[in-house]
């Protein structure tokens, strides 16, 4: 089986243990391979694993989040669907966010120069969206920072709360917010 094949289910270990928590024994058992064969779909062990994870990741959001702040449809509309695409990647505000886990952990120095750059790309595609609506190029980066800021902070505090409703509410209020003057 190729090895693009397991990134699902070690995206989900990762958010799950982290990085340093999830360990090879856990990896292997969750994908069924044993440490011969982990090695041979990733022989730089687990950092090429959270590479590829962080790959795949980006994937998803070039497939899925960019687009739906591109194409037709007003700024509120490509918003509702960033914040739909958004409540498919964190299954509602069940798991947690990838990014969070890699910057708090001692994968930090590793892998923060990938999340840094997922995190412009995202912040430059919302405030686009923004601009397209008249606002001034200064203050729709700020809001699209906010934006980050509310989804993160809300995955966050649905997660430390258990009550997904946090995240489900601030994703629907969202478009509103950013396009109040």
């Amino acid at each position: 089986m190729p090895k693009d094949n397991y990134l699902p289910c070690l995206l989900q270990l990762f958010r799950q243990y982290g990085y340093d928590g999830a360990t090879l024994s856990k990896i292997a058992a969750a994908t069924g391979l044993g440490k011969a064969s982990l090695y041979h779909h990733f022989p730089g062990g687990k950092e090429e694993m959270m590479t590829s994870v962080l790959a795949y990741v980006e994937g998803w959001l070039d497939k899925n989040l960019l687009p739906s702040l591109q194409g037709d449809g007003t700024a509120q509309l490509k918003l509702q669907r960033m914040g739909d695409r958004l409540l498919e990647l964190y299954e509602g505000g069940e798991q947690p966010c990838l990014f969070a886990i890699l910057l708090s952990g001692s994968a930090r120095d590793t892998f923060h120069a990938q999340v840094q750059r997922l995190f412009e790309t995202w912040i430059v595609a919302i405030a686009k969206v923004l601009m397209a609506e008249g606002i001034e190029e200064k203050v729709a980066k700020q809001k699209a920072e906010k934006a980050v800021i509310l989804v993160q902070g809300s995955l966050i505090l649905s997660q430390g709360l258990n009550d997904i409703k946090i995240f489900k509410q601030t994703i629907d209020n969202l478009p509103t917010e950013l396009l109040l003057s």
